[in-house]
């Protein structure tokens, strides 16, 4: 299937007739508790390797494995899949699988707040140290490298603010040094950015965003590059990592339909972006397919497009004035998470996350995530919240 478009592989990938045995769809396969033959038939099973085996219901069943096939199929050059529970499962297994005690860890100071979380907590706790870079250093992160350092994370764009890293720039110092790289893929997805192509060695996904695509399931998955997936398995089955068959199954189901909706996503953002750009209570729109987007040229060159989310910044105002902005929005909903087919305005502080490069805004910062809604709907809404903040602002 490797040589299939995208669009075909997303709807046809991980059915095998094994796993569907005639259905469209793979059933949901629920196990604890594998039954045997024989004593000698369990411990042979046992003995082998069990992958895309039923031994445990914790090492998966075909519903599992169908999603992590299918998500290994859109990753070209990959190797294989695991599932998790959570995004940040999958961000917290992934770093586990690479790192020991006293080796060194890079981090974007753009990154994703609960990878923060775990870097600064249990990371830090058993021995690893965390070392925060400006997500815009590209190959200048050499100078930050060690001895000691092991793993170099990326988030691209980076959370709330949306700078496009050098991708392949950082990984070229990587592989010259010996050093794991890890790229939290979730905004882009591997439809929009083949993370294993660029030479990531681990690609992680928050499946709870595009992937499930309707808020209803916490889901995570690591695809690893050729080589790197024992010790992600490994790691996995020692912390006992592993997402249900339930969810599996609903993340299945969003995944036929992320092509399509990823496209709406974007061309919507896209528009309500460049409207925003035309308002002057908005000081800056950060969307990585906008010229001014720290980090554009890099878009343009790796990214095959960009889907629903991104930031902008008020043109003054205090916190109050934000609010009377996003509380009165009919057509957005006040969340965390995003990726849904619903829209979503969130208040941020990027400044209260960044250690490595000080944050400095015009005014307060709000995320927006658009979803399936019509564009000029959601447009003429963002115009009253617009109205709104420029009273409060006074």
């Amino acid at each position: 299937m490797s040589d299939e478009k995208d669009a075909t592989k997303i709807v046809q990938a991980g059915r095998r007739p094994e796993w569907t045995q005639g259905i469209v769809n793979p059933p949901v396969w629920r196990a604890s508790t594998i039954l045997y033959d024989s004593v000698a038939e369990l411990r042979a099973r046992g003995a082998a390797d069990t992958h895309h085996k039923l031994f445990y219901g914790r090492r998966g069943t075909p519903t599992q494995w169908s999603l992590a096939e299918a998500l290994t199929e859109l990753e070209p050059g990959a190797e294989a899949t695991l599932l998790y529970p959570s995004g940040v499962a999958a961000v917290a297994s992934a770093l586990l699988a690479v790192l020991s005690p006293g080796d060194e860890l890079l981090v974007p100071d753009s990154a994703y707040d609960p990878t923060r979380g775990f870097a600064n907590g249990l990371l830090r706790k058993i021995g690893v140290t965390t070392i925060y870079y400006d997500p815009t250093i590209g190959a200048g992160i050499a100078a930050l490298c060690t001895d000691r350092t092991k793993a170099i994370f990326l988030e691209s764009p980076g959370s709330l603010t949306f700078e496009v890293q050098d991708l392949p720039a950082i990984v070229a110092v990587a592989k010259a040094r010996g050093i794991v790289t890890l790229l939290d893929n979730t905004w882009a997805t591997p439809l929009l950015l083949p993370a294993i192509a660029l030479g990531i060695d681990y690609s992680i996904l928050a499946c709870t965003k595009y992937v499930v695509g309707h808020s209803d399931v916490m889901l995570g998955s690591v695809t690893a590059a050729q080589g790197k997936y024992e010790p992600l398995r490994a790691i996995s089955y020692q912390l006992g990592q592993t997402g249900s068959p339930d969810d599996a199954w609903l993340g299945a189901r969003g995944l036929r339909t992320m092509a399509v909706r990823l496209e709406q996503h974007g061309r919507s953002a896209l528009k309500i972006a460049q409207w925003l750009r035309t308002r002057p209570e908005v000081a800056r729109v950060l969307h990585p397919a906008l010229p001014e987007c720290p980090g554009h040229e890099y878009f343009v060159r790796d990214f095959r497009g960009a889907s629903g989310l991104f930031s902008f910044v008020l043109n003054g105002g205090s916190d109050a004035a934000r609010a009377a902005l996003i509380d009165g929005l009919a057509h957005f909903g006040i969340g965390f998470s995003w990726g849904g087919y619903e829209s979503l305005a969130l208040p941020v502080d990027p400044q209260r996350h960044r250690t490595a490069k000080k944050w400095e805004a015009e005014g307060p910062v709000i995320r927006l995530q658009i979803g399936l809604e019509d564009a000029d709907d959601l447009i003429a809404d963002l115009d009253a919240g617009l109205a709104r903040f420029a009273q409060a602002r006074g």
